[in-house]
């Protein structure tokens, strides 16, 4: 246990947080010191299970042995190598394993720090694909609304998060977006995927006619949009998605950095569906939350395209200092075979019906008018508090940790993503302290 343990800062002024309400916290600190597998250690000696896998990262469970041990041995023997003309043995070990999991026909491998520049990342290899093409015109991003692809500027401009948008400026031009498919009248308390709404994606069609697809490079969809509530895909619409971007040589992007690594009990989502994209990008769960990295997955067709004239040349103009980065690329490796050892995609596809069951168990419960769950992912929207959007559900995540829980909310959504290793018992722990919680008012 850390000897931190019962302390805090001295002072908390100086880190200006990220998505926190900053006051409201500094006044009421919630401070993790420790974890170890299902649960955090609180700096006042709680023990917090973990419903979140941290935030939708530590698919494995935290400070498992082989990758602590893993990034440790690394930082003895190679701290850092730059990847610009030069490499390291484990950065090439790792992408190798990356496309042994990866859908058939993706074989390539960019690496990032994030989510959110794995998206930037995608969107320019994208867009410079089709000029390598010869397809300079094609420059159009297509997002959808309520969608998430970080907080760059690329991310948030194919996004469709209005709080993520709005005091940005123009963003991107040339971006476009889908509707989301969300439709609580016909598919609350679905179990798995909603039978209704599987046409939205021939709006996408729409869209192409209004600007003709020779100006399109690329679609960016979460094949389950997570941090806007998670919103599943109707039967079919991503099936119907991939025909149309065929039919009109557009890529499609897969954002999978929270449904990669297992969290559907497959690889990836693309799997999951049976649908392959063009391009996947993924951070999270490569490293188990544990130091940051992401990695950007593309087909052989995307790859082969830009290798062409002197090989002395550089053919993507595009990087960074800690792409592939040496400990980055141990804690991967370690992760994926974390992964692999324990069975982890197989067990999280295993207890996904008790997951299910368990979560809809809730529906009787005040104020709870929707659950939504896929694979280990769970949803229960509550109803927003009249005139104070956000608070109903910001109170239930108070009182969540207040009793042992840790939960996610955006808007007057909980949103759950629990590490991999979940055990029954666990899932019975989190439903039950949340219809205490949710019963007694929040």
């Amino acid at each position: 246990m850390s000897n931190r343990l019962n302390t805090t800062p001295n002072d908390l002024r100086a880190f200006w947080m990220p998505f926190t309400a900053n006051r409201q916290f500094k006044k009421e600190p919630r401070l993790f010191v420790s974890a170890k597998d299902m649960h955090y250690t609180t700096h006042d000696g709680r023990q917090v299970l973990d419903a979140t896998a941290g935030l939708w990262c530590v698919n494995a469970g935290h400070c498992r042995p082989k990758i602590t041990e893993a990034i440790r041995e690394q930082a003895g023997e190679l701290d850092y190598a730059p990847a610009f003309q030069l490499g390291h043995p484990k950065a090439f070990e790792l992408a190798n394993r990356l496309v042994d999991i990866a859908p058939e026909g993706i074989n390539h491998v960019l690496y990032t720090n994030s989510g959110s520049e794995s998206v930037d990342t995608a969107l320019k290899v994208a867009l410079a694909y089709h000029r390598a093409k010869g397809n300079g015109s094609r420059f159009r991003l297509i997002g959808r609304e309520r969608g998430y692809h970080g907080v760059n500027f690329g991310g948030i401009s194919v996004g469709g998060i209005v709080a993520n948008r709005k005091m940005f400026g123009t963003l991107l031009t040339g971006v476009d977006h889908m509707p989301h498919t969300h439709l609580p009248g016909k598919n609350a308390f679905t179990r798995g995927e909603p039978e209704h709404g599987g046409d939205l994606a021939t709006e996408l069609e729409r869209i192409v006619t209004l600007h003709d697809a020779s100006t399109i490079a690329a679609v960016i969809v979460e094949p389950v949009a997570g941090s806007t509530g998670v919103l599943i895909p109707p039967k079919g619409y991503l099936q119907k998605l991939r025909d149309i971007c065929t039919k009109h040589g557009i890529l499609l992007i897969f954002d999978e950095v929270i449904t990669g690594f297992g969290r559907m009990g497959t690889p990836f989502a693309a799997q999951y569906y049976g649908v392959t994209p063009d391009i996947i990008t993924t951070a999270k769960g490569l490293t188990n939350g544990v130091i940051p990295m992401g990695a950007v997955l593309v087909t052989s067709e995307i790859h082969d395209t830009f290798m062409n004239g002197p090989e002395h040349l550089i053919e993507f103009f595009h990087g960074y200092t800690y792409s592939g980065n040496p400990i980055a690329s141990a804690a991967g490796l370690a992760t994926l075979e974390t992964y692999k050892e324990e069975g982890l995609f197989d067990r999280a596809r295993d207890i996904a019906p008790y997951w299910e069951e368990a979560l809809h168990s809730l529906k009787d419960v005040p104020n709870v008018i929707d659950i939504r769950n896929i694979g280990l992912i769970g949803a229960i929207e509550l109803d927003p508090i009249a005139g104070e959007p956000t608070k109903r559900a910001f109170s239930a995540f108070l009182k969540a940790y207040e009793n042992g829980l840790l939960i996610r909310t955006t808007g007057d959504t909980i949103a759950m993503s629990p590490p991999l290793i979940v055990e029954k018992h666990h899932i019975d722990e989190i439903v039950g302290k949340l219809r205490e919680i949710l019963t007694t008012g929040v």
